[in-house]
C-alpha cells in the first residue's frame, strides 16, 4: 500500500492506524503547498486530482479517497488489529463518529481557524457556531477511555484533530477537561507517540523547506 500524506494533517490517521495493525506500508510525503511527492518530484493530483490528503493507493491498485473511507479500509482490512467495529451496531457508532469528527469539528471548526486566508469574520463565526461541538464531546467522554468501547479508526481521527489546537489558540483544552485528558491518555499510545513523533519531524522539516524556498 502507498499512504499519501503531509505532516501532520489530516492523514495521520490512517499512519496511526496502520502502525496499530502492525502492517507495512510505503508512505509518500506531499508537499501541502505545491502538491509535489517528495520522493520523486511527481505532481500528486495525478493520483488525486483534488490533491487532498490522505490518498491510499491499495496493493491491488484501487486509489482510495476521504479519511473516513481509507479508515475504515484499514480497519476492515486488518480486522486482528481491533480497531474496527465488533458488530452491525457497533459499525453504526463507528460510523457516526468519523462523520461527526470530519464534518463537525474537522471541516466546521477547524479548517476556518487553521486557514490563514480565512477573514477573521469567517474564523469568528466557525468559533462561535461550532464550540459547542466539543461541549457535546466533553459530555460523551465523561467515563469513557474511547469513542467506542475499545479503541478504533475514530480515536486515531480524533486525536489527529484534537492536535490542531496547538496551532488554534481561541480553542482551549483547559475548557474541556474530559476532551483534554482523552487527548493526554492517547496520545502516549505507542502507535499514536510514534506516528506523531515522526510526522512532527517531518513538519519542522517542510517548515525549514518553505522557509529557504521563500
Amino acid at each position: 500500500m502507498d499512504l499519501y500524506f503531509s505532516p501532520l494533517a489530516c492523514s495521520l490517521a490512517t499512519r496511526i492506524a496502520l502502525y496499530e495493525a502492525g502492517v507495512e506500508a510505503n508512505y509518500l510525503e506531499v508537499d501541502p503547498k505545491s502538491k509535489v511527492v517528495q520522493k520523486d518530484g511527481s505532481d500528486f493530483r495525478a493520483v488525486n486530482p483534488l490533491g487532498l490528503v490522505p490518498t491510499l493507493r491499495t496493493d491491488d491498485g484501487t486509489v482510495l479517497t476521504e479519511n473516513a473511507a481509507i479508515l475504515q479500509y484499514v480497519a476492515d482490512r486488518f480486522p486482528a488489529a481491533g480497531i474496527s467495529a465488533y458488530s452491525a451496531e457497533e459499525r453504526s457508532r463507528l460510523h457516526q463518529w468519523l462523520c461527526f469528527i470530519g464534518t463537525e469539528l474537522h471541516k466546521a471548526l477547524f479548517v476556518p481557524l487553521l486557514d490563514k486566508t480565512a477573514p477573521q469574520d469567517a474564523k469568528t463565526y466557525a468559533l462561535t457556531k461550532n464550540l459547542s461541538r466539543l461541549d457535546y464531546l466533553e459530555n460523551y467522554l465523561k467515563g469513557r477511555e474511547f469513542l467506542l468501547d475499545h479503541f478504533s479508526v475514530a480515536d486515531a481521527y480524533l486525536v489527529t484533530i484534537i492536535n490542531w489546537t496547538m496551532a488554534t489558540p481561541p480553542v482551549e483544552l483547559e475548557k474541556w477537561p474530559n476532551v483534554k485528558a482523552y487527548y493526554e491518555r492517547l496520545r502516549a499510545r505507542p502507535s499514536i507517540a510514534k506516528a506523531s513523533a515522526e510526522e512532527f519531524e517531518l513538519y519542522k522539516a517542510e517548515l525549514a523547506r518553505h522557509k529557504a524556498a521563500a
